[in-house]
């Protein structure tokens, strides 16, 4: 891994008492890159994501992303903590609280996370609102919204955070199929942007305009991986072709 790299995954393990759901996971992410996950359910991918942001503690590896290093087994609360300033989390639910408008759904992150004063998190919020096109929802509560705003706001949540990594786990799988072109038309421009990106989707042809590399996981186990035009149209692993002929008809 070149010292340009930004972020190095070794050896990481989880397990759900018996069963080994990250059987050790080994990635370099580079500064840019946008990488799409693919793979049958329960096979560990948006188990993945999890530890890397904590929401799952794993059992064993190491996570680096940029001058920060945590000891999985062995993280502290400030490791953690320093570990969520540099990965924005979206949910698959958008996990928005209820009691919150929109505005509070993203200045709640900057002011516990981050730190800013309330004036300064408000002040970034509007003007995130704004680039996702939802400056006139600012005071609405996610009741008010539909599915897609309601990510869009769970999105901007993650932009706010400026992490140096952005983890997608399926955001657009909860959404009515009327919601899902907007969400994704946001994910394109930040794409656009060169915000580093780690996705888990089921949405091949949004994995095959966006992705700079594909990872296609089974087991808990990434078996193969490479660009889309080699995953889609030539995979090398009979388990890869197996699953695209399944999903793709």
């Amino acid at each position: 891994m070149t010292n340009s790299s930004a972020i190095r995954i070794s050896g990481l393990t989880k397990r759900f008492g018996a069963t080994t759901v990250l059987n050790g996971i080994d990635l370099d992410i580079a500064p840019g890159e946008r990488i799409v996950i693919i793979g049958p359910s329960g096979t560990g991918k948006s188990t993945l994501l999890r530890c890397l942001n904590y929401l799952d503690r794993p059992d064993a590896g190491q996570i680096r992303i940029g001058d920060l290093t945590v000891d999985a087994a062995h993280a502290r609360a400030a490791d953690i903590l320093a570990l969520r300033r540099r990965t924005a989390f979206v949910f698959q639910n958008y996990a928005l609280f209820a009691n919150k408008t929109a505005r509070q759904n993203i200045t709640e992150a900057l002011i516990t996370v981050k730190g800013l004063p309330k004036p300064e998190a408000n002040a970034r919020a509007d003007a995130i609102l704004r680039d996702t096109g939802l400056a006139d929802k600012a005071d609405s509560y996610p009741a008010a919204l539909s599915g897609g705003q309601q990510q869009r706001v769970g999105i901007g949540r993650a932009m706010a955070l400026d992490a140096p990594l952005m983890l997608f786990d399926e955001p657009t799988s909860a959404l009515d199929p009327e919601w899902v072109g907007e969400v994704l038309d946001l994910m394109r421009r930040l794409a656009e942007s060169r915000q580093t990106m780690l996705i888990v989707t089921h949405e091949m042809q949004f994995a095959r305009e966006i992705a700079d590399r594909v990872l296609f996981m089974e087991g808990g186990r990434i078996v193969e991986q490479g660009p889309p035009a080699q995953i889609f149209t030539a995979p090398q692993d009979p388990r890869t072709a197996d699953f695209l002929r399944r999903v793709t008809g």
